[in-house]
């Protein structure tokens, strides 16, 4: 790739050329290898994305975070592999496909044939992978591609069944019957960490509904439910027997309600004609709403039953209970031996023996349903609610609680040892801890871990259809013993399915169970299975478990963070990762979550387009803590990309600028042999303490932190070091001084390239290949190849850094006082006073840079200042009101410039300060004033970080003069930019204006032209360039000398 630093930095040309070089010389690979597993070894796992989906501006985030740590790992001189993962079973990957095949649910896939769909689902996994992959190379993303795990190939599927084996082995694997969250359109149920990834805010009815009370006449109990298509499913009603209830007359019907929210339903008209406990309720017999399902069992049902599960937050303390379709209804209704009635098939739609509703979606049948109950006068309210909802993560439907047959794991039996190996991990952000993931496994439920759908992992369990034994199968070797199958077989459905077995306990056929995998146990066994273990490279596992460090979206707190370390603390016995970096979300720039219903969503190519991969990088780095959901903003990625990449490139070509001109090369020199400045110890103290604020910020995984520090370094080194040195490189002979510059610069910016590689590898790269192998052919033949830079305590000067920064808010202080009199920097001034509160001295150097930096003839630090400063006082009412009240205006007219410094001389000395005004005695103290500290007039002074800085602004014929002149030069010399000329270049000048203008510059003529490279500068009538210099037109025109001297023929 090319090594010559160009003036501008083309992002697009340049990366691209990094990227090829990359790959050419295969500098990937050679990173992974450098480094000796058993000597340092660091290991990161890539949670796998699925590779059917396209890859947002959210994975870009994901990615940078993924390289950043891996890339300084490896710096660091550890072994990192970075094993690339494929996501590939799932119901996300069946519904594209049956968006391909036009199908719409399993019966049209039975129709359809479930081996030819499996092999849809095969060929779809891969529809993005280039896609994925070419976003990963574009963003810097390294990552071994070319061997990556993928969950559908039957090493993996093997590894995983082994896994299930020993879970069973321990006893965790069993088969109940449950209410769980289910998914209507994907007719399959959902774990409880996949439900918490789906709620949305929904607005619903909500109805208050009447049943009969079957023992008094007139009288009902007042039930209210957010799901009236339950009603149908109605077997019992539930008080809490310890509330307060009440028999309330409205109108001429009579209602059992709790005490407490008999005003939310019927307001203020009621009478309240019998108080009772709740447990005074229970037994007593309803009739039921509708009738179908009255003839389906044989228990007892329609009475009310009492559990401590109800509450008085809302409705009205009487609960209906339908036991197969939510949690609380099953868990009480199996305590009270009550009907699990179920009129609603695995499509969500009600059944045969619903009548009308037969047929219909239980939600579409809403609406019908609070009809008929209005027409039938069975309903006292409706209320609309808006409320959160569980949505199915997959496809969006909303959820019902089913209950149904499910393989689970014993998860709430592990829930000591979770909460334990959760708490071994450092969680970024920290709450994460003991917040959303802590609160998640210290109350962690079962795992259902069955899917009624195809394409996924299928659940190695076969059942005798006689007794009712289960086997577990935990790899191919078994399952060929067991069932007589092929070797080479494939590990899916439907081709497991036809295997059978003998049952050991009874002699009868096993059938395999027909469900398959939750998804989240083929990524959550990634650990073990991505390298077949057990089965082969045992002790790859071994030095690759558990992960270092891992990172996704904070939304994986309830898919793969919980998925790794439930499968691994059940297995293992410990957490499968030590550092975990949770995510935030990008937003669009107003901090709306994107979403192309909206219409906000950042297309990634067109902002790495735009911008290119670094300043992408940067901008997730540096923005804010990556576990902060950021509110994505081009504007402010172009100002990170100007401030960081764009100054440090600026930094860099200076320095190759002026050591092409010189023909430096720095590896003929050693920086330890030069003869310093002290500004020079400064800048490498400095990037010296960036090395260590970096190293420790990356060590803690703090990428913000550590990022934030390179920003203010790259402004520290453009904008004081290089600025306060230009004149050291400007000089025409290679001196001492000059060489001690070159390498300080130097050896700053190769040790800055280091820095920085991490975050942004492709200007590193660039910036290492312009200024290190050019010149040191022996060098690594890659930034990242090379070692990240250590400390050396040698080059720490933290008193010489401290001078440095009072010097530099000094400037900056005095800066802001020059905008507030509006008197430009390029005007001299003849005076400032810098006083500084914690006792630091600063040497003639500092003095020399403040006073050059400020444009003062002198700086002076030893002044009395108070001398400069005057009072304004004015009376304080709430302390002298009460004292002096009706001589409260003399005393506010006593006050004046003259006489109030003494005042608070008195003060500060003797505590009060006594005087007559107004015939009366008088006296003040601090307390009774309030007190503003002004300059005196030709002065300006502001307080700041500890340092107090006085300008005196007052201009006199001569000072005015030197700012005409330095005036002229800074508009010349724009103009020798905007021309093209090179630095090196030598001008003639003609220059027109008034009298003023051409004696300012004819006294100044040696010095503005030494300050221009200026070889002639005459006067003469026109010129093509205007400007003006305090209200003085001057035109000016320049061309280079040697335009001149072909033009007259002169040598």
């Amino acid at each position: 790739m090319q090594k010559k630093i160009e003036r501008n930095y083309d992002f697009a040309k340049s990366e691209q050329e990094v990227i090829d070089f990359w790959k050419q010389n295969d500098i990937f690979k050679k990173a992974v290898a450098k480094n000796d597993v058993n000597t340092k070894n660091y290991v990161f796992y890539d949670g796998p994305p699925t590779a059917n989906g396209k890859p947002h501006i959210g994975h870009v985030l994901t990615r940078v975070v993924k390289d950043v740590i891996p890339r300084y790992k490896t710096m660091q001189g550890y072994h990192v592999e970075r094993k690339a993962g494929w996501d590939t079973h799932g119901l996300p990957v069946e519904l594209e496909v049956e968006k391909q095949i036009h199908t719409n649910g399993k019966a049209d896939i039975e129709a359809f044939g479930v081996e030819p769909f499996i092999q849809k689902c095969r060929e779809s996994v891969w529809t993005y992978k280039d896609l994925w992959e070419k976003m990963s190379e574009r963003v810097g993303y390294w990552c071994d591609f070319e061997h990556p795990y993928i969950t559908y190939t039957n090493n993996y599927i093997e590894s995983v069944w082994w896994g299930l084996k020993e879970l069973d082995k321990k006893g965790l694997i069993y088969k109940g019957f449950r209410v769980s969250p289910y998914c209507p359109r994907c007719s399959t149920a959902l774990s409880s960490h996949e439900v918490a990834q789906g709620y949305k805010n929904v607005k619903t009815e909500s109805v208050f509904v009447r049943f009969k009370c079957k023992d008094e006449e007139n009288t009902y109990f007042a039930v209210w439910t957010t799901t009236p298509w339950t009603l149908p499913s109605n077997v019992a009603l539930c008080v809490n027997e310890k509330f307060d209830y009440a028999k309330v007359k409205v109108d001429d019907a009579y209602y059992y309600i709790a005490t407490e929210l008999i005003g939310d339903l019927f307001g203020e008209d009621y009478e309240i004609v019998e108080s009772c406990k709740g447990s005074d309720l229970v037994g007593k017999e309803y009739e039921p709403i509708y009738t179908f399902v009255v003839d389906t069992f044989t228990e007892k049902a329609f009475y009310v039953i009492a559990d401590d599960y109800v509450s008085l937050d809302a409705g009205t303390g009487i609960v209906h209970i339908a036991p197969a379709f939510g949690e609380d209804d099953a868990r009480v209704g199996k305590e009270n031996n009550l009907p699990c009635v179920k009129p609603v098939d695995f499509a969500g739609k009600f059944t045969d023996i619903c009548g009308k509703y037969a047929g219909k979606l239980v939600f579409d049948a809403n609406d019908e349903i609070i009809k008929e109950l209005i027409d039938n006068k069975v309903i006292l309210k409706i209320k609309k609610i808006e409320h959160s909802y569980p949505h199915c993560w997959r496809c969006n439907s909303p959820l019902i609680y089913y209950a149904k047959d499910s393989w689970f794991i014993a998860m709430s039996t592990l829930r000591d040892e979770l909460v334990a190996d959760n708490r071994s991990v450092n969680w970024f952000p920290e709450n994460f801890k003991e917040g959303r993931m802590g609160n998640f496994v210290s109350n962690v439920i079962d795992w259902a871990v069955s899917r009624d759908r195809y394409w996924g992992t299928p659940l190695p369990i076969w059942v005798c259809e006689e007794c009712g034994h289960k086997h577990v199968v935990g790899s191919v070797a078994e399952l060929v013993e067991l069932t007589g199958a092929d070797p080479d077989i494939d590990l899916h459905k439907p081709m497991v399915d036809r295997l059978t077995m003998t049952c050991p306990e009874c002699g009868h056929t096993m059938h395999r169970t027909p469900e398959v995998c939750d998804c989240w146990i083929d990524s959550g066994s990634m650990p073990y299975a991505q390298h077949h273990y057990p089965f082969e490279n045992q002790e790859i596992f071994n030095q690759q478990f558990p992960a270092d460090f891992i990172s996704e979206g904070s939304d994986q707190s309830r898919g793969w963070f919980y998925a790794l370390q439930a499968l691994s603390t059940a297995i293992f016995g410990k957490s499968p990762y030590k550092n975990c970096i949770a995510l935030g979300l990008v937003n669009d720039e107003n901090g709306i979550k994107m979403s192309k219903h909206i219409g906000n969503v950042v297309d990634p190519w067109e902002v790495l387009d735009e911008f290119g991969s670094d300043a992408t990088r940067l901008y997730f780095c540096i923005a804010n803590a990556p576990w902060i959901s950021t509110s994505f903003s081009k504007q402010t990625l172009a100002q990170f990309q100007n401030r960081f990449i764009g100054t440090m490139w600026a930094s860099v070509y200076f320095y190759s600028l002026y050591s092409e001109i010189d023909g430096f090369d720095p590896s003929k020199y050693n920086i330890d042999d030069c003869k310093l400045r002290s500004i020079d110890e400064w800048v490498l103290s400095r990037v010296n303490s960036l090395v260590k604020k970096v190293t420790y910020e990356f060590d803690s995984y703090h990428i913000f932190e550590a990022t934030r520090a390179m920003e203010s370094f790259i402004d520290e080194l453009s904008n004081w070091y290089i600025r306060r040195n230009r004149r050291r490189f400007f000089n025409s002979e290679l001196t001492e001084d000059k060489i001690a510059a070159y390498m300080t610069l130097y050896t700053v910016l190769e040790t800055l390239a280091r820095v920085v590689a991490p975050v942004t590898p492709f200007v590193a790269e660039t910036m290492y290949q312009g200024l290190v192998t050019r010149y040191f052919p022996d060098a690594p033949e890659s930034v990242h190849l090379a070692s990240f830079p250590q400390y050396r305590a040698d080059w720490d000067k933290p008193e010489l850094e401290e001078q440095m920064e009072v010097s530099y808010k000094a400037v900056e202080i005095g800066r802001k006082l020059r905008e507030l009199v509006h008197i430009r920097n390029r005007q001299p001034l003849s005076q400032c006073i810098v006083k500084i509160d914690n006792g630091i001295t600063l040497k003639d150097e500092e003095l020399n840079t403040i006073a050059e930096e400020l444009n003062v003839d002198e700086v002076l630090t030893d002044f009395d200042t108070q001398s400069l400063i005057c009072y304004e006082i004015k009376p304080q009412l709430k302390t002298l009101g009460p004292k002096y009240g009706r001589h409260l205006k003399a005393i506010g007219e006593y006050f004046n410039i003259d006489r109030n410094t003494e005042i608070i001389n008195t003060i500060k000395a003797d505590g009060v300060y006594k005087t007559e005004i107004d015939g009366t005695e008088i006296e003040l103290t601090m307390d009774d004033l309030l007190v503003t500290e002004k300059a005196k007039e030709g002065y300006i002074a502001e307080t700041n970080y500890g340092v107090t800085v006085i300008l005196n602004t007052t201009l006199n014929e001569s000072l005015i003069e030197r700012g005409s002149v330095r005036e002229f030069i800074s508009k010349v010399q724009n103009l020798r930019k905007s021309s093209g000329f090179e630095v090196t270049d030598h001008i003639e000048i003609v220059v027109s204006s008034d009298d003023y203008i051409t004696d300012v510059i004819t006294r100044n003529v040696d010095f503005i032209k030494s300050e221009l490279l200026c070889d002639s500068l005459t006067f003469a009538e026109g010129g093509a360039n205007e400007f003006n210099i305090d209200d003085h037109k001057v035109k000016v025109d320049i061309k280079k000398a040697s335009d001149f001297r072909s033009l007259f023929s002169l040598p």
